[in-house]
């Protein structure tokens, strides 16, 4: 298997990965032939997997531009994957230029690609790390070093929840990290669900049956269940909804059908 010059030394290539997928879906170049193999199985039974990918990064965009519009200029991105056209960083930079933003992920090319892109850039920074271990994030150099937990901030779980099983504890480790936040902080998430996919649960289920087989299983949630990770938030208008419907800036009529799949909200700490 040739082994690119950009992959870290000592990561298994012959292992797909979720963020290496996602970046295929998007259009990306670093994704080796397994993650391919693996997102063109997934696309079998639901070919509009990279729509819902552009509608979770257009949903991420808008919600960083609401969270500095609303004087929060700080933001942890935890699941960031790798980095493409118009990640946090550059929205929110763009945007207000002393934004700070800290990604964290635990794919090592995830990681390593957004060193790369990040060099030079102080005010933003990657740490390798695992949403199911909220105390390695908070207490990581580079969470102390850029963000000042005294002051709010957006804490991004952009389709990463939906990677957690229920053993996992997903709402814990939610709910720990918003404890450490200061009030007025935002959580900006995205979650897979059944609900709102243009294909039956049986065909939809096929996919979810891909992500199994890679031992990454993808945790389809009721709008129910999603909902529950924003106890103790006030939810931003207009709620818990279709990824397209959150604040769009233009006509949802024009958005292909699957990228009104699972949900998106915003909740603001009290």
């Amino acid at each position: 298997m040739e082994r690119p010059a950009w992959a870290p030394p000592g990561i298994d290539i012959s292992v797909p990965s979720v963020s290496r997928m996602y970046d295929f879906y998007l259009g990306g170049s670093h994704n080796f032939e397994v993650d391919r193999e693996a997102a063109r199985k997934a696309m079998e039974f639901m070919p509009g997997l990279p729509k819902i990918m552009q509608a979770n990064r257009a949903f991420m965009r808008r919600a960083v531009r609401f969270a500095v519009d609303n004087g929060v200029t700080q933001f942890l991105d935890i699941g960031s994957g790798i980095p493409t056209f118009g990640n946090v960083h550059e929205v929110a930079q763009a945007a207000s230029p002393d934004a700070r933003v800290v990604y964290v992920d635990h794919d090592p090319v995830a990681v390593a690609h957004s060193r790369a892109v990040l060099e030079g850039n102080d005010r933003a920074a990657v740490v390798a790390a695992d949403l199911r271990k909220p105390g390695e994030i908070l207490n990581s150099p580079e969470v102390r070093e850029l963000l000042d937990l005294e002051r709010p901030v957006a804490l991004l779980l952009v389709a990463v929840l939906h990677f957690l099983e229920d053993e996992d504890e997903p709402g814990a480790a939610v709910t720990e990290l918003l404890e450490a936040l200061a009030p007025g902080s935002l959580l900006v998430l995205t979650h897979a669900s059944y609900e709102g996919i243009p294909l039956s649960q049986d065909e939809a289920a096929g996919t979810v049956g891909v992500y199994k087989s890679i031992r990454n299983p993808l945790v389809m949630r009721s709008h129910g269940e999603i909902s529950r990770f924003f106890e103790g938030c006030e939810l931003i208008e207009p709620g818990l909804v279709s990824m397209p419907d959150w604040r769009p800036d233009s006509p949802v009529e024009d958005e292909d059908p699957f990228a009104f799949s699972g949900f998106a909200g915003v909740g603001r700490t009290a």
